[in-house]
């Protein structure tokens, strides 16, 4: 399953990606995996949570970010879920249409069990029509 947290810059994404991560890590039995663009937030994360730093992966479009994905995927049997901090920005996908890569990322979840949480810096009335449904928060 995707999910999406949606608002524009500056209206608490982080802070509501945050507060959902360190809830689910003390609920589920699986593991949890935090993507962010930079290691700000380690100290605010349950130290259960592994953050990475995508910055650090020389990612240069979405298709890199998916397999960068999947490779995370495929040394962690046990990962349930994945937090992606802002999602556009670590999956190369600023000012582009996110349906494909999203939609890609559903496909994904579906194949190995493992939910994906993004965190997206646009307006729920900017998002296209097909991801409206997959909205969690709007803010």
């Amino acid at each position: 399953m995707v999910q999406l947290i949606v608002g524009n810059k500056g209206k608490g994404k982080t802070k509501q990606l945050l507060g959902k991560v360190n809830t689910e890590i003390k609920e589920i039995s699986g593991n949890i995996v935090y993507l962010d663009k930079s290691p700000k937030h380690m100290y605010e994360l349950n130290n259960k949570v592994r953050l990475i730093d995508v910055s650090q992966y020389m990612i240069d479009n979405s298709s890199e970010f998916i397999g960068f994905v999947c490779g995370v995927i495929s040394q962690d049997h046990d990962l349930q879920q994945m937090y992606f901090d802002s999602f556009l920005k670590i999956a190369k996908l600023e000012g582009q249409d996110i349906t494909a890569a999203v939609e890609k990322l559903e496909v994904i979840s579906k194949s190995f069990e493992v939910d994906f949480i993004l965190s997206v810096s646009m307006d729920e009335s900017e998002l296209p029509e097909a991801l409206k449904d997959k909205v969690l928060i709007s803010l």
